[in-house]
């Protein structure tokens, strides 16, 4: 699987999960990739939660030299380090990046002068080949491919 990039510039506000989560399958040509809308999901929703909902986000998906799917998703907050906790069982949140962890062959955090990146590492996932296009366009969000 040799999955081209693709780079989408948006706002972190509840409805971008959803729509990330069908721009990833429509890119995927409906693969099976249940973890990578995951992580992403969970990644999206930890800035709208820990730095502010309307936070200007890039998400990137691409493969990496070992075949892997890394997903990276930069906000311009590097002052917010995110950190895995232990949610209690009545706790309606507080597990996003333990599932990322779980699900990640690997995950951390890359500082920037005017931000983070929080990235993850997955296995490609099953289905058709690869990623189509790296650009993709929608109201309120710019695309590019890298």
């Amino acid at each position: 699987m040799t999955p081209l990039p693709l780079t989408v510039d948006l706002l972190a506000v509840p409805k971008a999960v959803p729509e990330m989560r069908a721009i990833l399958r429509e890119q995927y040509w409906g693969a099976d990739s249940p973890d990578l809308a995951l992580c992403v999901s969970e990644l999206l929703t930890n800035v709208i939660v820990h730095i502010g909902e309307g936070t200007p986000v890039t998400l990137r998906v691409s493969g990496t030299s070992a075949g892997r799917i890394r997903v990276e998703l930069s906000d311009p907050a590097p002052g917010v380090w995110p950190a895995i906790r232990i949610a209690a069982s009545g706790d309606e949140c507080g597990r996003g990046l333990l599932l990322v962890d779980a699900l990640a062959l690997r995950w951390g955090v890359e500082q920037g002068p005017y931000g983070k990146t929080v990235w993850c590492e997955l296995r490609a996932p099953a289905g058709p080949s690869g990623l189509r296009s790296g650009r993709h366009t929608s109201a309120g969000r710019r695309s590019r491919g890298r």
